[in-house]
């Protein structure tokens, strides 16, 4: 299929750059950087979707709260220890 595509300037001159040193055809690497383009995306749509569980780890000390993580660190770590 013949087709007018516009190309960024750095795309093509990448493309060019690439071209020269395969010593394959402008055309050629347009095609193969584009399939395996496609074909990437298609991979990475098919992996699953990453799940975390949270897990219960009970509350802070008795005398603690997690309302001021930094004050937590101090009581927990000492000042300055961060």
């Amino acid at each position: 299929m013949r087709t007018t595509l516009t190309l960024d300037d750095d795309v093509a001159a990448r493309i060019r750059a690439e071209a020269r040193r395969s010593g394959k055809p402008f055309k050629t690497v347009v095609n193969e950087y584009l399939r395996a383009g496609l074909a990437q995306r298609r991979a990475i749509q098919a992996l699953p979707t990453f799940r975390i569980e949270s897990r219960n780890m009970g509350g802070p000390l008795p005398g603690l709260s997690y309302d001021n993580i930094a004050a937590l660190l101090d009581d927990i770590e000492g000042p300055g220890r961060r």
